[in-house]
């Protein structure tokens, strides 16, 4: 906090901080909607003009394979990528809040690992079939709360969450679940080993129409959770002591936030795969801009997890010879901005 001295230090400080938030949350709708749009434009084998495209989208003159390119390809991944990347962001945003530790995130705490295992399981060998279409995402859901519930009851204290333990936790149940994938990669055949593989790389590839629909609806729920939740989280991300003597019931509240990124995340993982560090990125760089308020973040996380994610999939569809896996791209940008949080936060961190 800035130096503040005076009643009219600390006014005018609340005043500045309120203006860099009502420009950064505009910034950050225009954005989305921006990258939307030049991602619709450039981004793929089919060139198409502006003009081509305005006339897909309100219904003027076009051919059909312009139709299709626009409407049948390009609209519903980019959804996709919405829609991921606002879940992802948001539950690295809870997690770092819930466990009080600036590191976590699904794909730093295990999470996306075990969700990736369950549809793995779900691809290679038809479990949970009885779920019928939703078997992929279901399996990713059950098992994305398995494995964040073996992590809080492995970090669980009678003193509470501790902050070492937590990562300690979620590194060892991320490598467990990754040596599973691997044992279920050796044992299935040449063609389910091929998805399995290129699946955990994670890839909007094979989005459309029907992944989104499957993303929207477990999405959506976690988000509206976590939203309802925001003064919670507030409270709890300042001390769960604290929280409690504000009658907050943190136990409840924890169980919650954990369902709903259960959600979020086992969406996320059943269309696109393993995509990491997108919950350690995004919350950071808005927490820097407008502060902890989770009110204010929330809606950040969302709308800007959702224009990384149209960024990074669109470099890794354009910007190589050969179509790049993103989750392979945010992990090259991801690891040196770990290492950054790591060491310019470490009290956070540990203690």
């Amino acid at each position: 906090m800035e130096n503040i001295k005076t009643i009219e230090d600390l006014d005018a400080y609340h005043k500045k901080r309120k203006r860099i938030s009502i420009i950064v949350v505009i910034a950050a709708v225009l954005g989305l909607v921006l990258a939307f749009f030049v991602a619709l434009w450039w981004g793929g084998n089919f060139d198409l003009t502006i003009s081509q495209i305005i006339n897909v989208l309100f219904g003027k003159t076009y051919s059909e394979q312009e139709r299709f390119v626009v409407m049948d390809v390009r609209v519903p991944r980019l959804l996709c990528c919405i829609f991921v990347g606002a879940a992802l962001s948001t539950s690295g945003l809870v997690m770092q809040s819930l466990f009080r530790n600036p590191m976590a995130s699904p794909s730093v705490l295990g999470i996306s690992s075990g969700a990736a295992f369950g549809a793995a399981l779900a691809m290679a060998f038809g479990v949970g079939g009885f779920m019928g279409a939703f078997m992929v995402p279901g399996m990713a859901f059950i098992f994305c709360f398995i494995t964040m519930f073996l992590v809080y009851m492995l970090a669980r204290t009678k003193y509470g969450v501790a902050k070492t333990t937590l990562l300690l936790s979620g590194i060892a149940m991320g490598a467990f679940f990754s040596g599973l994938i691997s044992v279920l990669q050796y044992m299935v055949d040449t063609d389910a080993l091929a998805q399995i593989v290129y699946w955990t790389m994670g890839s909007f590839k094979d989005c459309g129409w029907n992944s989104f629909q499957i993303v929207l609806i477990p999405v959506v729920i976690g988000l509206l959770i976590v939203a309802f939740y925001a003064r919670e989280l507030n409270l709890i991300s300042s001390g769960e002591d604290q929280a409690a003597n504000m009658g907050v019931n943190v136990k409840r509240t924890r169980i919650i936030m954990m369902i709903a990124t259960s959600l979020m995340v086992g969406g996320s993982v059943a269309i696109s795969g393993v995509i990491g560090f997108v919950g350690l990125i995004v919350p950071h760089i808005f927490r820097m801009l407008v502060g902890p308020n989770h009110v204010l973040l929330i809606p950040l996380c969302i709308f800007g997890g959702g224009i990384f994610m149209i960024v990074m999939d669109t470099i890794a569809k354009s910007a190589f010879a050969i179509p790049f896996p993103v989750g392979v791209l945010t992990a090259l940008i991801g690891a040196p901005f770990f290492i950054y949080i790591m060491r310019t936060r470490k009290r956070e961190m540990w203690d």
